[in-house]
């Protein structure tokens, strides 16, 4: 989901550069922006206390985040980092509550997109909690690809690393390529030129 970015500028959004690795917010921290990604690649993760990184969600251009947070005066409980050099929109708090106010359609795109990560996070629970790392993986590859318009086999080039994948799905970086080779001699899904096609 993202807001016109028309709307957001107007209302004293500003934009920030980032490099890849930089914080743009850190867990226990309490929300103060809306989120939009203009340009590049944001993930939110958690470090486990092993130091093992799990990957929670994966952001391109036009998608918010940390907004449900706005909603309910809570620390952030993931961390927002920038994989790639990316800028992101800006809004403060209290200028994205007016501007919702100000735009009451807004609400239904917002809790709409809400809405749709939640249900996407509860299947995505699902399969995790299953020991198949084939299914974690499908699952993982599913999601994303139900969103195109081509679902035809092997049509999606999935836009992750194998070591995105892993952190996404709790699985080791080992474990992740093993399975992904046995995915491909199950004809589950293509590697082109190091790509994977689902």
């Amino acid at each position: 989901m993202s807001i016109r970015e028309d709307l957001l500028y107007a209302v004293g959004a500003t934009e920030e550069h980032y490099s890849a690795g930089d914080y743009i917010f850190r867990e226990s921290t309490m929300p103060q922006f809306y989120y939009q990604v203009l340009t590049g690649e944001v993930k939110l993760n958690n470090y486990m206390d092993d130091g093992k990184e799990f990957i929670q969600n994966i952001l391109r251009r036009e998608e918010s985040f940390g907004t449900s947070m706005l909603f309910i005066h809570k620390v952030y409980p993931v961390n927002a980092v920038a994989i790639s050099k990316c800028i992101i929109i800006k809004l403060r708090k209290e200028s994205f509550f007016k501007l919702l106010e100000d735009q009451p359609h807004l609400y239904l795109e917002v809790f709409k997109s809400l809405s749709e990560r939640l249900y996407k996070k509860f299947v995505l629970m699902r399969k995790i909690s299953c020991h198949n790392a084939s299914e974690r993986l499908k699952e993982v590859m599913q999601l994303m690809k139900q969103e195109q318009d081509n679902q035809s086999p092997f049509s999606f080039e999935v836009p992750l690393t194998r070591q995105q994948l892993a952190s996404l799905t709790g699985l080791c970086i080992e474990t992740t390529i093993r399975t992904i080779k046995k995915m491909e001699r199950e004809k589950i899904l293509r590697i082109k030129d190091r790509k994977i096609l689902y």
